[in-house]
């Protein structure tokens, strides 16, 4: 009499398998589907020329005759090209200018956000410059900043200070640029800090206060590193997007004054689309790639991205 029961249970099991496999099968199948379209926009937009750019990379080719092979000979004139280690002389000062203080100010946004402002509303106002277009923003900055017809001219002048050259100067073209960008990209990342600290349990700002911790020891010792996922995704990815920035220098400054702001992006668009040398060009855009995959890599391994001290 006890196999009964056994014996009737088994089928069912058998049954509720079969029937939470299919289950499985038709979720997997959506799943596909939904990222289908994402999926083959990725493959057509950036997989495959990204693959056809390795190729034309060794080529010399002008895009109206076929490509000729050169082999290694695009990456050597690199190595010797003045033009190209200026490029990255520029983009590297860029990257100076903008990390360090986006990444100061965002913080400080950050901390200052969750101690006294307790309303969505206003937090949804850092956002509004990362929403607009870069080339809006260049194109409102390169008005306001005119020496003769901007506005922030004007104010220097009644205050009695000096007027301003700013995109037209030598030694004020790359700073102004990195202004801009830190105006729109710091709020998006103060909101990324800001989400990073809400994460932190405030009971252990709690037994730091009765420990008799100070507010800077407390930062340094439980918020800064419990930010470190944060911190990670923040810096490797505004390193990648300083790296690659072009749009704000091709609406205000095109490379000049003096090359002042000739960074590498404008380096390679300049190859490209001015002198037709693709080959070269896409040499160029592959060194970028390689330097930069290289250093993301870096930073994840010394900052233990894949870790978390809140585990």
């Amino acid at each position: 009499m006890g196999t009964v029961p056994s014996a009737i249970s088994a089928p069912r099991r058998a049954t509720s398998q079969s029937m939470l496999a299919g289950w499985r099968r038709r979720e997997t199948l959506a799943a596909w589907l939904f990222i289908l379209p994402a999926l083959v926009g990725f493959l057509v937009f950036f997989a495959v020329p990204a693959v056809r750019g390795v190729f034309i990379s060794f080529t010399d080719w002008d895009l109206l005759t076929s490509p000729e092979q050169v082999g290694t000979e695009n990456y050597r004139e690199l190595w010797q090209d003045d033009d190209f280690r200026h490029a990255i002389k520029v983009t590297f000062l860029y990257v100076l200018w903008n990390i360090p203080l986006q990444t100061v100010l965002a913080l400080g946004i950050a901390i200052i956000f969750d101690r006294f402002v307790r309303g969505s509303g206003i937090r949804s106002l850092l956002l509004l410059p990362w929403l607009m277009p870069n080339v809006v923003i260049a194109l409102l900055f390169l008005w306001l900043l005119d020496p003769g017809i901007g506005i922030v001219n004007y104010f220097l002048d009644l205050v009695g200070l000096p007027e301003q050259s700013f995109f037209g100067s030598v030694d004020q073209a790359l700073p102004t640029i990195a202004g801009v960008n830190i105006w729109r990209y710091t709020g998006y990342t103060a909101l990324l800090f800001l989400a990073g600290i809400q994460r932190i349990p405030k009971d252990l700002y709690e037994a730091g206060a009765l420990d008799g911790a100070s507010e800077s020891r407390m930062f340094m010792n439980i918020t800064l590193p419990l930010l470190r996922p944060v911190m990670t995704f923040v810096l490797v990815t505004s390193i990648v997007g300083s790296f690659q920035i072009y749009d704000t220098i091709a609406v205000t400054t095109q490379g000049g004054p003096v090359d002042a702001t000739r960074v590498l992006y404008w380096f390679i668009y300049q190859e490209a689309f001015e002198r037709y040398n693709f080959g070269y060009a896409t040499a160029a855009a592959m060194l970028l790639f390689l330097f930069l995959v290289t250093i993301s890599l870096i930073q994840m391994k010394l900052m233990r991205a894949n870790e978390s001290d809140l585990a």
